[in-house]
């Protein structure tokens, strides 16, 4: 029997808040490192060390702000969970028209066709899957994230995904800006500075080369996600499917997590316009191809 790697969400129920504090942490010590050791005081320096320190810590700030903006946007946003007493108008998993109320309307019929689940004994809309960390059904689940002490869903999927963005700029501009002094560390000429402020530059340096490696990898993987308009979860499910019914095009595929108003994309949040014209935002209704409406997942 193959291993459920979605099986180990469930060892992370005791983390808690202290994931959160721990990222709170690393982005101290690297604002320690860049603004307050190396780059605040080249501000006074002169010439193009000024310049230099004063694009440093611009792009510093500006990164920092959508990072922390796009993590507590995930932390604090609900994923989407399953409304109460939820029925679908029909069946979305065949494509029929016929309304399903009442006795016609079985919890659980075979194949799948229409899904339940037993842990919530309710039913489960299109994209829906049950969480074991959370304990309930999450709306289009992607996975339970540690780091962000919740989990990602329909409602916050693309602010995680501005999240490992951000996150991956940031790390990338303080390790570049950090090399140079981490260079200096295996020179034989003297180093300036406290032997903290050393210690700390040095760690700064260390931790965001593995964050921004590790991020990349991460970013990467959901990029192909997106443009495939599936989850980490059903990229798991249906790696033995050769067509995906809600594979819609790169174009509307994009669409369907980061919306239309291009103005909102690098943005933790969305417009009126774009909640009111795209179902897929609110994680209930998704749009299929119709050659493969019929498709069972």
């Amino acid at each position: 029997m193959a291993w459920n790697v979605f099986k180990f969400c469930t060892a992370l129920r005791g983390l808690g808040s202290i994931m959160i504090l721990l990222v709170l942490g690393i982005v101290g010590v690297s604002y320690y490192a860049v603004v307050i050791t190396n780059y605040g005081p080249g501000l006074a320096a002169g010439g193009l060390d000024s310049l230099l320190a004063f694009v440093v810590l611009v792009l510093f700030h500006c990164l920092l702000v959508m990072l922390l903006w796009s993590y507590f946007s995930v932390v604090f946003t609900d994923p989407g969970g399953v409304p109460p007493n939820w029925r679908p108008a029909v069946d979305e998993e065949r494509g029929d028209s016929d309304p399903l109320t009442g006795p016609e309307f079985p919890a659980d019929s075979e194949n799948g066709r229409i899904r339940f689940c037993r842990k919530c004994n309710q039913l489960k809309p299109p994209r829906c899957h049950h969480c074991s960390v959370c304990g309930r059904c999450i709306l289009k689940m992607d996975h339970h994230c540690v780091w962000v002490v919740n989990c990602v869903g329909a409602l916050n999927y693309k602010y995680f995904l501005l999240f490992l963005f951000y996150t991956f700029l940031e790390t990338t501009l303080v390790t570049l800006s950090l090399l140079p002094h981490f260079i200096a560390f295996f020179s034989d000429g003297d180093i300036p500075g406290t032997p903290g402020n050393l210690a700390t530059t040095f760690l700064a340096f260390v931790l965001n080369l593995a964050f921004a490696l590790s991020v990349m990898g991460f970013l990467i993987m959901h990029i192909s996600l997106v443009t495939a308009n599936t989850t980490t979860i059903e990229a798991y499910e249906k790696k033995t499917t050769p067509k995906w019914r809600y594979d819609l095009g790169r174009k509307r595929n994009f669409e369907q997590v980061f919306g239309m108003d291009k103005k909102y994309w690098f943005l933790p949040a969305y417009s009126e316009e774009d909640l009111r014209r795209i179902p897929a935002l609110q994680g209930l209704e998704y749009p299929s191809k119709p050659d493969l409406d019929a498709q069972e997942f």
